[in-house]
């Protein structure tokens, strides 16, 4: 296929965001002043990135406990999302969701589901209804390895296989459940073989590669949209972060890390650019400063924003 460059640099800018932010929320929390937990999205840029560049006005996402990459990629701003982790009133979901609960369906993204898994029945229902209402939006709905062996995930799965949903289920393999390898907790070696099982096609691709994404998201919409039901998109990737904050990822083999930082997707995709003479160094080193820029007077606006009054506790409650 062939792109306009400015659609390639969005594709690097959106990237270098979801970086760059997990990166500053990072230092904040080590500082102790962001509250709460993290778990981070750096070295699987490619995947969200790709995907939501596929999706349509009026399309939906669900996303896992490791949100921030999602969001950022569906057009969440980085403002709202801040505030959401400092607890700020003015964040994406009243501050009241935090890191793992982070979403604004204004924008395509229903808050997050950190229950592993847990989002599967939801991603399907929410395209049994559009089906229902004969509307030709889709869903995609983001899942780590480690949901593949949950009972949510295959009854979700199965559910929109049977019924012919307008549903793309991503698996973002990146090779760790946690702290536990996910080839000693399956027995198939490619977990898109699974989609057999259901009836509807399964691909592994190169989830580092932000193009081959995007490809592969388009031509699964376009058979959604079509009446023609689910695909399984199994993205390779890596974790190049600890599962949360405080995990040193003593279990990752040093040879297997250090291959895996060589073929991360911001650098990888940066070098294509540079290569292909598509941008230079200093075009895409602006980018990095106008993102950090971004970054940095969110911060600045978070940490100004008044904090919730009292009474909000009693608020959004079902009694």
């Amino acid at each position: 296929m062939v792109y306009d460059r400015e659609f390639l640099l969005s594709l690097y800018r959106k990237m270098t965001l979801i970086r760059q932010f997990e990166e500053r929320v990072k230092y904040l929390f080590l500082e102790g002043i962001m509250p709460g937990t993290i778990h981070q999205y750096n070295g699987q840029e490619g995947i969200a990135v790709g995907v939501c560049a596929a999706l349509e006005a009026g399309d939906v996402i669900t996303s896992t406990h490791r949100p921030h990459g999602h969001a950022l990629a569906r057009g969440l701003t980085v403002e709202s999302l801040m505030h959401e982790l400092f607890g700020k009133p003015t964040g994406c979901c009243r501050g009241k969701g935090g890191s793992m609960h982070i979403g604004d369906l204004s924008r395509g993204m229903v808050p997050a589901v950190a229950i592993v898994a847990g989002a599967v029945p939801m991603a399907t229902g929410m395209a049994l209804a559009f089906k229902m209402k004969k509307e030709t939006n889709t869903v995609a709905c983001f899942v780590g390895d480690g949901a593949v062996n949950e009972g949510a995930f295959h009854e979700g799965v199965n559910m929109g296989a049977v019924w012919s949903l307008p549903v793309i289920y991503v698996i973002e393999n990146n090779l760790y459940s946690a702290s536990t390898p996910i080839f000693e907790m399956v027995r198939v070696k490619k977990l898109a073989d699974r989609a057999d099982a259901y009836g509807i096609p399964g691909v592994t691709i190169d989830g580092n590669d932000v193009l081959k994404v995007y490809e592969t998201m388009r031509g699964a919409i376009d058979r959604a949209r079509h009446g023609a039901g689910p695909t399984l998109i199994e993205c390779m990737t890596y974790r190049i972060t600890g599962h949360s904050r405080r995990d040193t990822c003593n279990y990752q083999p040093q040879e297997e890390r250090h291959t895996a930082l060589e073929n991360e997707p911001i650098r990888r995709f940066r070098n294509h650019l540079v290569s292909s003479q598509i941008a230079s160094e200093m075009v895409l080193e602006d980018i990095h400063k106008g993102v950090e820029a971004e970054i940095e007077g969110a911060v600045k606006s978070a940490l100004a924003a008044a904090g919730p009054a009292p009474e909000a506790a009693m608020e959004d409650l079902y009694v």
